[in-house]
């Protein structure tokens, strides 16, 4: 939903203000900025950034029109932070906090304040244990500084610097403008205090088994009728919480099981829904999920791409993802062309199906590792789901961001999690020749009307149903000189 940004060094004033623009199309409704104990807020452009030693500072894009700007200030304590927290609602009303806002961020404050102890440290330890959300926050306590993100990492940190100047920000690209060059991810599961990362506690880990465990458990006895009817009672309440307030909602429809299901699940809702679709002309993508679309009734964008459209692209999604892959160059700009047409019919908040293949064994490597190492290929799963952070999350938020629109995750809620990695693999894959895998969610699919052509589509990686990769190494990264001006064009890291 919005930027952060904070720096330590000499005279950061004019430093603070270059970050926050340069990530300002991640919140262009308002900003603010806190430094050595002075505040701010204000139009970005004119804002008069105070210098000092030490600044934090934040950009506001507005979702549910009751956004409040920050920081958010309580007593010592200065908080930004880049997320939302879908429990808030509930955890108001377990604490005595005096909430002067109705900022879903505020609640962080709050539990600060319930569990307070001598280190900061050891209070955050406590407050992400009650915290259920996508999130990246910083806490200031006029001494320690404390930067997190959420266990699965959807929302971006990075971080970077030495003694001289140190900074953490919601995109590399903020940190180099201000000379930072060696930038690295916070990942989930550690913490920043000060300038150094601390792991957090194995309960708060989401390779942790007790942590795996925790969120959802129905003991050892259990059936597949069970697990499904559990299951899609935990997907259902993932979207309401990730469309709570929203009056229109756009959803990354390739018309695939995924996002087939989200879909439904938010007609059902009743939350207006439209879908938008990007590929070639004859990419399967944009074929089934016209007909999807109409079979539900709903409006569907289509992005038709073509080389001079890839082409033109290329340098804007490789700005915004940071690195040269081509492979996140493909998927990227499928949802950077979502996103671009979600943003040009005033929609700053979609739905995705990420994570959906790699909790329920969707892609077709994982029949190979279920023929191999049958219910053990459970371990491979999770082992994907825990480098989600940087194979995709932080792509598709980067190239959403670009056009102010919030991507959310629905089947990547913590209780999701938990309850499919204790699903059997034989569930998921019913035989060494399934070709469609992601069984029991076809199930669910089912349960909830989804289109039978749906149930029965094998899966396709965006970047092959859309047609994208095809033409990028086909056609537009042939032309050598072009790709050379691109890269000297560019700052980007080399992978």
């Amino acid at each position: 939903m919005c930027a952060i940004a904070g720096i330590r060094g000499e005279y950061i004033g004019k430093k603070l203000k270059n970050m926050l623009l340069t990530i300002k199309h991640r919140g262009p409704d308002f900003s603010g900025v806190y430094v050595d104990g002075e505040v701010a807020f204000g139009d970005l452009d004119h804002l008069v950034v105070p210098d000092g030693f030490f600044g934090m500072g934040h950009n506001l894009l507005s979702i549910v029109g009751s956004d409040v700007a920050q920081p958010l200030i309580h007593e010592d304590l200065v908080l930004i932070c880049n997320g939302e927290i879908y429990n808030h609602q509930e955890l108001r009303k377990t604490i005595s906090y005096d909430f002067s806002t109705n900022s879903d961020s505020e609640v962080i404050l709050g539990l600060i304040n319930e569990y307070k102890q001598p280190s900061l440290v050891d209070t955050i330890f406590l407050v992400l244990k009650d915290l259920q959300g996508d999130y990246a926050f910083a806490i200031f306590d006029g001494k320690d500084l404390v930067v997190v993100r959420d266990p699965l990492g959807v929302k971006p940190v990075y971080i970077g610097g030495d003694e001289e100047i140190f900074g953490f920000s919601s995109e590399r690209k903020a940190l180099w403008a201000v000379g930072i060059e060696e930038v690295t991810t916070l990942p989930p599961g550690f913490m920043l205090h000060n300038q150094e990362m601390v792991q957090l506690p194995g309960d708060l880990q989401l390779g942790n088994k007790n942590f795996r465990n925790a969120t959802w458990s129905l003991g050892n006895n259990y059936s597949k009728d069970m697990l499904r009817r559990h299951l899609r009672a935990l997907i259902v309440e993932s979207v309401k919480k990730r469309t709570r307030d929203l009056e229109k909602v756009g959803v990354l429809f390739s018309g695939g099981i995924d996002s087939s299901l989200l879909t439904q699940i938010c007609v059902d809702l009743g939350v207006e829904t439209e879908l938008f679709s990007v590929g070639s002309e004859d990419s399967p993508d944009v074929k089934f999920a016209q007909m999807m679309a109409d079979d539900m009734g709903l409006r569907l964008h289509i992005k038709l791409v073509d080389v001079d459209l890839v082409r033109e692209c290329t340098p804007m999604v490789l700005n915004a993802i940071e690195e040269w892959n081509i492979m996140k160059l493909g998927v990227g700009m499928t949802a950077y062309l979502a996103a671009e047409m979600a943003h040009e019919n005033g929609l700053r908040v979609m739905l995705s199906g990420q994570g959906a293949d790699e909790l329920f064994a969707g892609y077709h490597r994982y029949l190979g590792l279920y023929k191999e190492k049958g219910e053990d290929a459970q371990e491979d799963l999770w082992k994907d789901v825990k480098n989600l952070y940087q194979v995709n999350l932080e792509r598709d938020d980067a190239v959403t961001m670009a056009h102010s629109v919030e991507m959310r995750v629905p089947y990547l809620d913590l209780p999701i999690i938990s309850m499919a990695m204790n699903i059997p693999m034989s569930y998921k894959i019913k035989d060494d020749n399934d070709r469609l895998r992601k069984c029991i969610l076809r199930e669910v699919a089912a349960e909830v009307g989804v289109n039978s052509k749906v149930l029965m589509r094998p899966k396709k990686a965006a970047q092959y149903g859309s047609g994208i990769h095809k033409i990028l190494v086909k056609k537009v990264l042939k032309d050598t000189k072009y790709v050379d001006e691109i890269k000297n064009s560019l700052k980007l890291v080399k992978n």
